[in-house]
């Protein structure tokens, strides 16, 4: 089966814009953990992304390793080949892996790259945990709200925003609703359909009055875009 793929533009752009997944995915997981972006066009240069290769010693330009290979044609004759594979395998060197291998799919469904993620279980327990619970930067736990659709999100925003305020003793009474929408406002809320109705309906208020302030803030921030 010839798994090397003649990739049209829409599906160099599909793999392109993985890069940044595979960078994001690094930041998140730390230096234990290899990911390689692999492109089928050229099987002998496949590797297109690689971060952390300095396991492997792989860098961009590196060929497709023969394993990949393999599972690339068990994926292609699968009835369901969007499917990865995960396994252990071990490195040069003896170092026990914990390897994913997944398909990407381009515009006709057809796959036309691997994503490969590799754990390199050498690693010290102390340095994983303290590479996966660190997060650089960030001085504070964030509200993060999970909601199970846009209408409880904004609902749930609408509270957050309310505590915030009626707990800040420097606000005055008539200037409540007004800095909560500031708050929404920040945290871009506004951008989710029915935003306006929502809270207009919740703070008492009528839409214009709450498009009113959308217009005030929106001057002060220098944009020029209606909230919805």
């Amino acid at each position: 089966m010839n798994t090397q793929r003649t990739l049209s533009k829409n599906d160099r752009l599909i793999l392109q814009s993985y890069g940044s997944v595979l960078e994001g995915l690094a930041d998140f997981f730390g230096s234990s953990f290899e990911f390689v972006l692999h492109s089928l066009e050229d099987l002998d240069c496949a590797a297109i992304k690689v971060v952390n290769g300095y396991h492997s010693g792989r860098k961009e330009g590196a060929p497709i390793t023969d394993f990949a290979l393999q599972l690339l044609g068990e994926m292609q004759r699968s009835k369901d080949h969007r499917k990865g594979r995960i396994y252990f395998s071990r490195s040069k060197n003896g170092t026990p892996i914990r390897s994913a291998t997944i398909p990407i799919n381009g515009e006709n469904g057809q796959i036309i790259g691997l994503l490969c993620i590799n754990f390199y279980q050498d690693v010290p327990l102390y340095a994983l945990i303290e590479e996966l619970f660190q997060t650089p930067g960030t001085k504070a736990d964030v509200l993060e709200t999970f909601a199970a659709n846009a209408d409880e999100l904004i609902e749930e925003s609408i509270s957050q925003a309310r505590i915030q305020v009626e707990h800040d003793e420097t606000i005055s009474s008539t200037n409540r609703n007004k800095e909560i929408i500031a708050i929404l406002y920040q945290k871009d809320i506004f951008n989710l359909k029915n935003a306006v109705p929502k809270v207009a309906e919740r703070l008492g208020l009528s839409k214009n009055t709450v498009y009113l302030h959308l217009r005030n803030l929106q001057a002060e921030s220098g944009t020029d875009e209606a909230g919805r």
